[in-house]
C-alpha cells in the first residue's frame, strides 16, 4: 500500500485583511479539489493543522467549523484538528497519511490554516511564545526570537558561523519567492539590507526573522489504487516521521542540534531506503535564518558545523547541489503557522510534478521539514515522483 498526493491548493500567504478564516480555508480547499478533479462528497475524512485558533480567533472546535463551511457536514465525515505548535501542518499530514495507509480511507484531506494578523503584533508574538516552555522560558521574558538568538550565538561561537551567513539565507529565499505567486514577499533583498536592519535579538535582525502570516493550504491524499484513477502525476509519500524533544532549551544536551530533526530524518531515510544525498529538493522550516543552517546539518546535507559553508558556496540555491526552499521558505513565502507544514507539501508536490514554473528544479525525491517551537516537535516527510 502506498499513499499519494493527488491534489494541492493554497491561498496567498500574507496579511489577508479582506478575508476571514473560513474564506481562506474554502479557497485552498476548492483549488485542491479542482486540481484533483474531485467533488467534496468523495472526501472521507479531514485532518486540519491549526496551532491556536482559540487565541487568534477566539474559536475552538475548528475541525467541525471547517467541515461545516466546506459543505461537508451532510456527509458526517470525521474532522480532526491537529496541534503541535507550528509543526501542526506537518503533523496533520502525518495523521492523514496514516489514515489512508491503514486502509480505513481511500481519499482524505490534510489541511492547515491560521488567521493571525487580526490580533495585532504584540498578542501574536505572545501566542507564538507559547510554543516554547511558558514556565521556564516565557515567564522570564524569553520570546522565540530570543531563544533562536541563543541558539545562533552558540552556533557562531562553536562553528564560526557569521551574521553574513545568516543574511545569505534570507537573500536566497527572497530571491526564490519572486517566482512564487503565493508568496508574501516577492522582492529581492541584499546582504546590506539584512545586515543594516535593526536587531530583534542579537545576532538576529529583522530580516533574519520570518513573518507571522495568514494563509491556508490543502493537499488531498489517496490510496495508490485510487490515485491511479485520478491522476497521471501522483506524488507518493514515501515516509513521514514525527519526533519530539525537550521543549525548553535548558534541558537539551546541545542547543545547536535539534535532536527531533536528527531522529525523524534518520528514520525517514531508513524507511524510504535513501540517504541525504538522494534528496533533490527540500522545503525546511526557516522561521529564523539560523534554523535553515542548522537544518542543513541535522538533515545530513552536510557535516555538523558546516551548514554555513553550504550557503556560502551556493549549494542550496536553485541550480545548486540541493536546492532548499525554492518557494521562498517561511522567510519570504510567509509563515501561516498551522498551514506551513501543508504549504511545504504543496511546494514539493508542484516541484515533483514539474508544475513549479520559473522556480522549477530537476527533482525526483523531495523532503519537507516542519518544526514546532524551537524543535520540541519535528516532522520529516520524504516524497517521490
Amino acid at each position: 500500500m502506498r499513499v499519494a498526493i493527488v491534489g494541492v491548493g493554497q491561498t496567498k500567504f500574507g496579511e489577508l485583511w479582506d478575508k476571514g478564516f473560513r474564506d481562506i480555508v474554502i479557497e485552498a480547499g476548492i483549488e485542491a479539489l479542482e486540481d484533483a478533479n474531485l467533488s467534496g462528497d468523495e472526501i472521507e475524512a479531514l485532518y486540519i493543522g491549526n496551532m491556536s485558533g482559540g487565541r487568534y480567533l477566539g474559536q475552538e472546535h475548528i475541525s467541525a467549523l471547517i467541515a461545516d463551511y466546506s459543505g461537508l457536514t451532510e456527509l458526517h465525515i470525521p474532522s480532526v484538528r491537529v496541534e503541535t505548535g507550528d509543526a501542526s501542518g506537518g503533523s496533520a499530514l502525518r495523521e492523514a497519511y496514516l489514515a489512508v495507509l491503514s486502509g480505513m480511507y481511500d481519499v482524505v484531506i490534510a489541511a492547515g490554516a491560521e488567521k493571525v494578523t487580526d490580533v495585532g503584533p504584540e498578542l501574536a508574538m505572545d501566542i507564538m511564545a507559547s510554543t516554547a516552555d511558558r514556565e521556564w522560558e516565557g515567564f522570564v521574558g524569553a520570546t522565540l526570537p530570543a531563544l533562536y538568538a541563543l541558539i545562533a550565538k552558540m552556533h557562531m561561537e562553536r562553528y564560526s558561523t557569521r551574521e553574513e551567513d545568516l543574511a545569505m539565507v534570507a537573500v536566497k529565499n527572497h530571491k526564490n519567492a519572486i517566482n512564487n505567486p503565493k508568496a508574501q514577499f516577492r522582492r529581492e533583498i541584499s546582504i546590506d539590507t539584512v545586515m543594516n536592519s535593526p536587531y530583534i535579538a542579537e545576532p538576529l535582525k529583522v530580516f533574519d526573522c520570518a513573518p507571522i502570516s495568514d494563509g491556508a493550504s490543502v493537499v488531498i491524499l489517496a490510496s495508490e489504487e485510487m490515485a491511479r484513477k485520478l491522476t497521471d502525476t501522483p506524488v507518493y509519500i514515501d515516509s513521514i516521521v514525527q519526533a519530539s524533544d525537550y521543549v525548553a532549551l535548558q534541558s537539551r544536551e546541545d542547543i545547536t542540534t535539534m535532536k527531533s530533526v536528527v531522529y525523524s530524518a534518520r528514520k525517514a531515510y531508513k524507511l524510504s531506503r535513501i540517504s541525504p544525498n538522494d534528496v533533490d529538493v527540500a522545503e525546511v522550516h526557516d522561521s529564523f535564518t539560523i534554523a535553515e543552517i542548522m537544518a542543513y546539518e541535522d538533515l545530513g546535507f552536510c557535516k555538523k558545523g558546516e551548514g554555513a559553508k553550504l550557503i556560502r558556496e551556493g549549494e542550496t540555491e536553485i541550480g545548486g547541489r540541493i536546492p532548499v526552499n525554492p518557494s521562498g521558505g517561511l522567510k519570504a513565502c510567509g509563515h501561516a503557522v498551522g498551514a506551513t507544514g501543508i504549504r511545504q507539501a504543496v511546494e514539493i508536490t508542484l516541484q515533483l510534478r514539474g508544475d513549479a514554473g520559473k522556480r522549477q528544479v530537476d527533482a525526483e525525491i523531495g523532503l519537507a521539514l516542519n518544526i514546532g517551537g524551537t524543535g520540541g516537535t519535528a516532522v520529516v516527510t520524504i516524497f517521490r515522483r
